[in-house]
């Protein structure tokens, strides 16, 4: 067990998911505090590196979420100051974080996932409703390629997928993929294992940023998952098998849908919120493994190049 060692949490940052980074970051930083560890919590700003160089971190726990956050930029920062950092390297976060690319290599793995077109938003609108109708169906849903936290995620039907589409006009590119429905239902890895399995029924239209973070949206929460034990091992065979092609260390949590016997994976996350509602800690504390031991295991487990 690491004791009383440095720990500088990097929080906050410029991505659309700002206020969950720094609820996460609060979180880990009180838990490690309570543990005796000395912790520095601070933003990804042009003020890092002197501070990294000041506190003299053992480890950087790494608590950012979306752009620049997991992605690839901030992990290539850091292993250019050869300081141990949480979760996954360069290019597993920059791949994971991309969901055209992801896809492509889960369906070049075998990995079923919802079909899809790559819409540059830069194009006329008139176009997407032909391609859609060409290479899905409606309903899609549509979601920026390189975000999180279903940030800006919408169902969308023939009638109102140029307006969706005009509010998400500050994206370059949009992911456009049939709509699956089903079960909600996501997995969590701890290093080489499967840790556990969630399933999720929101009372919104699907599980969106407001079911994941909002108290009053009041999403059920249901461990164990009610799963004969063939499709729970085919689900977390599946879990491991994108973790490992993607490249992922440490923590990851996979995104299903559950339907018609079929599971489609819609997503890997390489850096788990730690959140009062998020997944990973209640799946571990299912497993019998506290908030601290998750926090200690994922320091334990960090690497100065991922």
């Amino acid at each position: 067990m690491i004791i009383k060692k440095k720990i500088l949490i990097l929080a906050g940052g410029v991505s659309k998911e700002r206020l969950i980074s720094l609820e996460t970051g609060k979180q880990v930083a009180n838990e490690l505090k309570k543990n005796k560890y000395k912790v520095l919590m601070c933003e990804p700003d042009n003020t890092l590196l002197q501070k990294i160089k000041l506190f003299n971190p053992n480890i950087i726990f790494n608590a950012l979420h979306g752009q620049f956050g997991e992605d690839g930029y901030i992990q290539a920062i850091l292993e250019a100051q050869k300081i141990p950092y949480t979760h996954s390297g360069v290019i597993a976060s920059s791949i994971a974080m991309d969901k055209v690319i992801s896809k492509k290599i889960f369906i070049k793995n075998n990995i079923l996932t919802p079909k899809y077109i790559k819409f540059n938003n830069n194009k006329k609108r008139i176009n997407v409703i032909k391609s859609i109708e060409k290479k899905l169906n409606f309903p899609v849903v549509i979601k920026p390629v390189n975000e999180g936290s279903s940030v800006h995620v919408y169902i969308c039907n023939k009638k109102n997928i140029i307006k969706k589409l005009n509010q998400l006009s500050f994206y370059d590119e949009i992911l456009i993929e049939e709509f699956i429905p089903g079960r909600e239902i996501q997995v969590a890895i701890m290093g080489n294992k499967n840790l556990g399995v969630i399933e999720l029924k929101p009372k919104r239209k699907f599980y969106d940023y407001e079911a994941k973070y909002n108290i009053n949206a009041k999403t059920e929460h249901i461990i164990p998952v009610n799963l004969d034990k063939k499709d729970l091992k085919k689900i977390t065979d599946i879990t491991s098998k994108a973790h490992r092609v993607i490249g992922c260390r440490g923590i990851t949590r996979s995104d299903f849908k559950f339907y018609k016997g079929k599971f489609f994976l819609l997503e890997i996350n390489t850096q788990p919120g730690m959140t009062k509602l998020s997944l990973v800690p209640e799946i571990a504390s299912y497993a019998g493994i506290s908030f601290i031991k998750l926090i200690e295991w994922i320091l334990k487990d960090a690497s100065i190049n991922r």
